[in-house]
């Protein structure tokens, strides 16, 4: 038996999760976490096999949760389950330490046999993402944000995505401060001249979420 944490702030996600999960025999929702200071929680009291979590939370979450996680219990096996294309966060996931990426569109099917085949130490990546992993490990022409650390690479999501320096802070629970400070440094490792720029290359590359 797979003993899964779920971990997501949407209840009506969870709930059709959970739904999925039913049907098989093999696969039991052992806790459920709507954030991931719950989730970090849930790991230090109780020993899961896998967890599968949703990468946009409130509080503790994305790569920065993959990785207190893996901290905790370097066992556990991660299949992250996101709103964002493999594109956006697929091989920094990996790199954190996570095991799998899907995308919430993905068939039930797919998602079912994704936590087998990670549950028994495989890896469930699509092949544009391994590449992804391969090139962001090796110099060679990784593209400009594979240098960006994972807190500037979070910072530069938010910035596209319209979010005011304010708002980001508030998000990511920092000082506008070290925001500015993100964004100075993410401007000068890409050499680019400002926010329009970043924007355009954002979109060049596909680091836009397409959904609305």
């Amino acid at each position: 038996m797979i003993r899964l944490l779920l971990a997501d702030d949407h209840a009506l996600v969870r709930e059709g999760l959970r739904g999925i999960l039913a049907a098989a025999a093999d696969i039991e929702v052992a806790a459920e976490a709507a954030n991931g200071d719950e989730a970090l929680a849930l790991v230090r009291k109780q020993d899961f096999d896998l967890a599968l979590l949703d990468l946009s939370m409130p509080g503790l979450s994305g790569l920065a949760l993959i990785k207190r996680l893996k901290a905790e219990k370097p066992k556990l096996r991660i299949l992250v389950l996101s709103m964002h294309g493999e594109s956006q966060y697929a091989a920094r996931a990996l790199k954190a330490g996570a095991s799998g990426y899907l995308t919430k569109d993905s068939a039930a099917a797919q998602l079912l046999g994704a936590i087998r085949k990670i549950a028994a130490g495989g890896v469930q990546i699509s092949e544009t993402a391994a590449a992804q992993l391969i090139g962001a490990r090796g110099a060679g022409d990784a593209p400009p944000h594979a240098a960006l650390s994972d807190r500037e690479y979070e910072v530069l999501r938010q910035i596209v995505a319209g979010r005011s320096v304010t708002e980001i802070a508030g998000a990511l629970s920092v000082s506008v401060k070290t925001v500015s400070t993100h964004k100075a440094r993410i401007l000068q490792k890409m050499n680019l001249a400002g926010t329009a720029e970043l924007v355009r290359y954002a979109i060049e590359h596909g680091l836009l979420d397409q959904r609305a």
